[in-house]
């Protein structure tokens, strides 16, 4: 198994393909990488060749922010939010959904299962 940047890329897929495997490589980045390291991006991942690794894994690094880095990239913008207490920062806090989605129903995948609330169905009150 070929070894980019720390991650394992999977031998029996295309080049173009395998190189999605790293976090914050999408379609058109793993073309483009491809391209400029000219390597055949039909090509299964296992017949690359150790330059064309490391010329792959050079582009990464001088041109793209991907794995590890752009993972602390991304935690430090959601904290700088969570400090200046902005609204966006306030819904990342209570774990609540941050773009605008509805919350009286659905956002389940936020607010995780359902807390029943006990006493919640009006009680009659006995004159």
């Amino acid at each position: 198994m070929p070894r980019l940047l720390g991650v394992d890329i999977p031998n029996d897929r295309p080049t173009v393909i395998a190189l999605q495997y790293l976090y914050g490589v999408g379609p058109k980045i793993a073309r483009d990488l491809c391209h400029k390291a000219g390597v055949n991006p039909q090509a299964r991942a296992k017949e690359l060749r150790e330059d064309e690794l490391a010329r792959m894994a050079a582009l990464l690094d001088k041109d793209y922010v991907v794995e590890g880095q752009l993972r602390r990239q991304i935690n430090q913008n959601i904290l700088r939010l969570r400090d200046i207490a902005c609204y966006r920062g306030i819904r990342h806090r209570r774990g609540l959904p941050v773009r605008g989605q509805r919350t009286r129903t659905n956002a389940r995948t936020r607010k995780g299962p359902k807390k029943t609330v006990a006493g919640k169905k009006g009680v009659k009150d006995l004159r």
